[in-house]
Parts: structure tokens; sequence; C-alpha cells
């Protein structure tokens, strides 16, 4: 056999993820990466610094699974037994990197993986923005970081010192969103108590301020006025950083007096039903990172306002695949949704080229995609532990 016909060799990698909750894109991704990315010459066990149901989902899945509680940051010395327990673990487990889930988990995932002198990668999730946690994150010796859009890796190329990055786009079950694509819209309509005839537009995220649901909201109120048979549905649960966000909204949309016109659904599951059933989906987030909501939207063959910023920015191409609009402006936001409403067929072949577009952004592509670039940047390391070592007694 030639050297280059020879199997890459299969390493050792240890995930250090933060939550064990699923609140957002950011820890759908490691599930996908845990289902789709576990027979491409990476082993993965992964570490997870708060209890939750993806530590059990994980283990079901066969991966090696360590739930070491951290507590808030402020707490250093538990923060620090679990830095030392997750040493022995590489150590002991001949771990051959770590992997820092989002900021929180490079954090500790740094710190460990500099004292056990193993090679750290990070996967930054979010926008960087020059706060002490990405500055701290960035500090720590890494041989790379993952990022989910060039306007992300723009961003992170801001924060000194540099590091290799690299551009790994999310994903999404494309064949479960084409099972929901075939139900009719009128029936998830009944199934979900919606009302069954007049214009659907809704918006599904974590309730945060930034996400933009408050100019949604606004736009709801202007289309109103010509539209009175329009209906809005917000699509997603507090989160822990803004508990009265959704308190807001209620009352903002009874100020706006279209209260008796907007459902509030909270988490669902099964938000792809939900959008099914929509007329148009809507994403009003500020400087978005990615977006998955946009891709799964888009794989239902749903027409889609996004965020003219960011990561949407990069996925919709404005008046082909769907349409695009700044961040509050909710005049420009209510246009966009009635320029769909009031053309049915520039709706259809939007909605046509955007199913289109979203077939490049499978769960599988995403997983072998990460796998790739994380051996490309642990393998280009200098150190000296970046070969596979055998496990310490």
């Amino acid at each position: 056999m030639t050297k280059a016909a020879e199997t890459p060799p299969r390493l050792r990698g240890l995930i250090v993820m933060p939550l064990g909750e699923a609140l957002g894109g950011g820890e759908q991704m490691l599930r996908q990466l845990l289902l789709r990315g576990r027979d491409d010459g990476i082993e993965w066990i992964v570490v997870f610094l708060r209890s939750g149901p993806m530590v059990e989902e994980a283990r079901a899945l066969g991966v090696e699974v360590h739930l070491l509680e951290a507590g808030r940051f402020r707490n250093l010395i538990r923060r620090l037994s679990v830095i030392r327990r997750i040493v022995h673990l590489v150590r002991a487990r001949g771990v051959d990197f770590c992997f820092g889930w989002m900021v929180a988990g490079q954090i500790t995932a740094g710190f460990a993986a500099l004292i056990a002198h193993v090679p750290c990668v990070w996967y930054q999730v979010g926008t960087p923005r020059p706060d002490w946690l990405d500055r701290m994150a960035t500090a720590l010796p890494a041989c790379g970081v993952l990022v989910l859009s060039r306007a992300g890796e723009v961003a992170q190329r801001r924060i000194w010192p540099s590091r290799p990055i690299r551009l790994v786009y999310p994903g999404t079950p494309l064949d479960a969103l084409d099972a929901v694509r075939r139900i009719p819209p009128i029936e998830l309509r009944a199934k979900l108590m919606l009302p069954p005839a007049g214009p659907l537009v809704g918006i599904v995220g974590r309730l945060q301020r930034w996400k933009g649901m408050h100019v949604f909201l606004d736009a709801v109120a202007i289309l109103g006025r010509s539209r009175p048979d329009i209906h809005a549905v917000i699509v997603g649960g507090p989160h822990e950083t803004e508990p009265g966000y959704g308190d807001e909204l209620r009352d903002q949309a009874r100020a706006l007096d279209v209260a008796g016109a907007v459902t509030f659904a909270g988490f669902q599951p099964n938000a792809a039903e939900w959008m099914q059933a929509m007329d148009v989906v809507v994403h009003a987030s500020d400087d978005e990172p990615f977006g998955i909501v946009v891709i799964e939207a888009m794989a239902l063959g749903k027409p889609v306002v996004a965020g003219a910023g960011g990561g949407p920015a990069e996925i919709v191409t404005h008046g082909q695949n769907g349409l695009l609009a700044a961040f509050g402006d909710a005049a420009a936001l209510a246009a966009a949704i009635e320029r769909y409403l009031a053309d049915p067929g520039f709706a259809a072949r939007t909605g046509a080229a955007a199913r289109e577009r979203a077939q490049q952004f499978s769960d599988v592509t995403y997983a072998r995609n990460v796998v790739t670039a994380v051996r490309d940047v642990v393998e280009a390391s200098t150190s000296p532990h970046t070969a596979s070592r055998a496990p310490q007694a």
C-alpha cells in the first residue's frame, strides 16, 4: 500500500460542552456532530459542564460522556477542580486534542489542554465581540478556531492574538424537513389550532431582544392596516438571560392593538411544522452568527425574510431565494412580507429557489466538514503531542 493510500490515523478528541440543555443552534450543532460525525476518523469524548437532557442523549448514541458540574465562572475553586479532572481524563484516555464548544467551553478546554500539553481547537458559534469572554477564549493557546460564517471570521480576526481559522457552515437534517414539507399547510393549521384562512406569518427563535421579535410585531401592526385578516405566530421559549422579554412582547402586542392577531406558541419541539403552516417565515435577528432556522425554512420551500447582515446574508441572495431587510427597520420588514403576500407567483418561485439553496447545508455535510477542519488544524499544529498516545495507567 502506498503512503497516499494509507488511512489517516484515528484521533481521539475531547469536547468540552458548557450546557446540557438545547437552548439554541450551538447545541443543535453538537447533536448533529455526535450523530453524523463519529465514523470519519475521530472518536469523540464529551464532557458536559452542566446537566441536562443532552447528557443522556449523547450516551444513547454510544458516545463516552462525563458530567462534571462546573457552576458559574465566579466559582473559581469548582472550576479549577473541573479543569484538573479534565486534565486527568485527557491523560488517562489518551486524548489527542481538546475541543472547546462555544466560548464558554473553550475557556475550560483551553486551560485543560494547556496543562495537559495537548492541542486545542474551539468552535466560535456566535459573532465574536471584544468582551472579556471572547478575549480570554482567544488568548488561550489554540491551534485553530472554527467559525460559522465569513462575517464571524472577520469579527474573530479583530481579536488578538490571531489563530488559524476554518469556516464551517452549520447544517440541518434535510430528510426530516422534506417529510414535513409534504404535509399540506392547511392540515398543520388545523393541528396547531391556527386560523384556517388569511395570511399567516411567523418567526422562530429564543425570546431575546437581539432576535428582533419586537421589530416583527411592529411590522405586523403595519401590515394589519391593509390586511386585517393577517395572523402572526411567535415560536420560541424564554432565555435565561432575558426572562422578561416574553412579557414585554405581549405588552407590546396589546399596545399595538394586535394581541388578538398574534399567537405566542412558546417553545415547540416541532418548530418545523409551525414553519410549514406559515405563508412567510421571518428571521429578524441583529447580526445573526448564522441562522439555522433560515436554512430550515428554506428547506421547507418557504418564502423567507431575513436580516441583511451576518450569516443570513451569506445564505440568502436577495430577490432570488429570499428577501433581506435591515435589522430594526419594521417598515422594510413589512414591505418585504407584503411583497410575498401580494405576489403569490414570486413567493412560489422564491420558495422553490430557497429549497434548492438549502440542499447545500445538510447535517451530513456539516459533520464531515467539522471533522475535516479539526483534523486539518490539529495535524498542522507543531505540538509534539499531535500524534496519538497510548492511555496512561
